[in-house]
């Protein structure tokens, strides 16, 4: 474990950067007040409205101290600011254009009468903490330490009623992984420059990673495919109108969007249920499972079978042709392609219809990972944009007639744990808003399957439910009104009912000639909303509305 130093220099040389500026966050008098220090301007400004004017509130403007990017003149230790034959002693030097900050609180704080620290709740914050009252010479064991999951009155009043130390665990913790950062980098980027290219960089994670896209990358190169033959036949309920739903059909897929591409697969699905048609699979031939294929260990022409299978289902005039590709591995070395017309004498029965009830579940509130995959997903956010929005949204919004609020739990957490104060809260907002039949008897309770989660975490959600994203989009940007919807969508849709499916398979059996052709259809019905009613319909792409049989 890296030992925690008190952070003096062990050198007197300059840190470069001359044009290299901070954020300045002003500190008004803080005479005989309490004074509160928190990483960024917005969060104090937040936490000010809250305390009153016995508290000043400034920030640090983030991380005070690091590591020195370079070793001092005649030291001979390979990772700057780490030494390792001393149990990987850290030394720590204030950050280029943090100086002027550092004075500033130092001043403040022998004004005060007690300094607070407030930074975040994580081992980052916890880090700042410690490296804070290293700078302004308070004990870690007698500082006044407090966390709080969201700004609000609330949170804010509990937290400063039970102030602690600071987690010197914590600390520990962040400063191992940062000793393990610059350990991995100055010594492994170094050998990237020999052996590859000047310029590279290799890390504690994005090593990892680019090993595993690498072995990713020999498998899909190493991969010799097989084939294997999939039928799909689209069915008319009505058989006087099949002729003339194929020619409109033909049409239909020939028709390009604005960007030169053919109907989607959903479009495609549509489609097919506003004609009363659907899609089906070939399933079964002559009483057995349909399984069409072969591999590069078992190599064999399938074109006879492949007609046969055509025959079979309803195609005439078939012709099959196969075109060698030099590219292609195994199987895929040839281009099988068959053609062929539908015949129009071809028919199929019912042959039996299966409903099922089942059920889909709201899935969990957002944890860090899942919030940072569904702004990607659904709004196009990449991780950054995602982080740099929910952190806003937390730090707080200047709301007309709330003035300003951390709309917001923290966003830097691996829990889906919710507290008893907001789900009392969500659960009443759900009654009075969409009645008792959305109201599950009990809480929704979400466990989680990473067993060194941060559980004094909650889940990310909003502060106030109350605060519909209609109420506050006019006072969010464009990017911030959209992450705020989503996380209060998935945070009350969370807490509600299953929503329930009729799941509908149809088997049809061709009955103009005995050919054992079995075709399946298969679609599903919303029956009861549930928690879709917040959350929206999935609409998955392979499903479709059957027709009324």
């Amino acid at each position: 474990m890296a030992k925690a130093t008190t952070g003096k220099k062990k050198t007197t040389r300059k840190k470069a950067s001359s044009r290299a500026r901070t954020p300045k966050a002003a500190t008004a008098d803080a005479t005989n007040k309490h004074l509160v220090i928190v990483e960024s301007p917005a969060k104090a400004k937040t936490i000010n409205k809250y305390l009153g004017p016995d508290y000043v509130v400034t920030a640090s403007v983030g991380h005070i101290r690091d590591l020195p990017a370079k070793a001092p003149k005649g030291s001979k230790q390979p990772v700057p600011g780490v030494d390792l034959d001393n149990d990987f002693e850290p030394t720590y030097e204030v950050l280029a254009g943090k100086k002027s900050v550092v004075t500033e609180l130092k001043k403040a704080a022998r004004a005060a009468t007690d300094v607070w620290f407030a930074t975040d709740l994580d081992r980052e914050g916890e880090a700042i903490a410690w490296h804070l009252a290293q700078l302004l010479e308070i004990e870690p064991g007698r500082a006044k330490r407090v966390v709080f999951n969201a700004i609000t009155k609330a949170e804010i009043q509990r937290a400063f009623e039970n102030p602690h130390s600071i987690n010197e665990d914590m600390v520990n913790a962040q400063q191992a992984r940062r000793i393990l950062d610059r350990i991995v980098g100055y010594q492994v980027s170094p050998l990237l420059w020999k052996k590859v290219a000047r310029g590279l960089s290799a890390g504690r994670v994005q090593s990892v990673a680019v090993r595993l896209v690498v072995d990713r990358e020999r498998e899909i190169r190493s991969f010799v495919p097989d084939e294997f033959w999939k039928v799909t036949a689209r069915l008319s309920i009505d058989p006087s109108k099949a002729s003339a739903l194929g020619d409109a059909w033909q049409k239909f897929m020939s028709t390009l969007d604005d960007r030169g591409k053919a109907p989607t697969l959903k479009a495609q699905n549509a489609w097919l249920a506003s004609h009363a048609a659907l899609k089906t699979e070939l399933i079964e031939l002559n009483g057995r499972k349909f399984d069409l294929k072969t591999s590069a260990d078992e190599a064999a022409d399938l074109s006879e079978r492949v007609r046969a299978v055509a025959d079979a289902v309803g195609v005439k005039n078939i012709d099959v042709t196969a075109t060698k590709d030099d590219s292609g591995k195994g199987p895929a070395k040839w281009i099988r392609t068959v053609e062929g017309d539908v015949d129009h004498d071809a028919r199929y029965a019912v042959k039996s219809i299966e409903v099922k009830r089942t059920t889909a579940r709201p899935n969990a509130p957002f944890i860090t990972s899942t919030l940072q995959m569904a702004a990607s997903s659904f709004l196009g956010f990449g991780t950054d944009r995602t982080m740099r929005n929910a952190q806003n949204l937390y730090e707080g919004i200047n709301v007309p007639g709330e003035g300003q609020v951390g709309l917001i739990t923290y966003m830097r957490t691996d829990s889906t744990h919710l507290s008893g104060e907001a789900l009392n809260q969500v659960r009443d907002y759900i009654k009075g808003k969409h009645g008792d039949k959305y109201l599950p008897e009990k809480p929704n309770f979400f466990g989680s399957t990473n067993k060194a989660a941060q559980e004094a975490h909650e889940a990310i959600r909003p502060t106030n439910v109350a605060l519909h994203p209609d109420d506050v989009e006019s006072a969010l940007t464009a990017d911030q009104a959209k992450l705020y919807r989503l996380i209060w969508n998935r945070f009350v849709s969370c807490q509600m009912t299953p929503a329930q499916w009729d799941a509908t398979t149809v088997l049809f059996e061709r009955t103009d000639r005995d050919t054992g052709a079995v075709l399946k259809g298969s679609g599903r019905v919303l029956v009861f909303d549930g928690f879709y009613r917040v959350a929206g319909v999935p609409t998955a792409s392979d499903e479709q509305t059957l027709p009324d049989f």
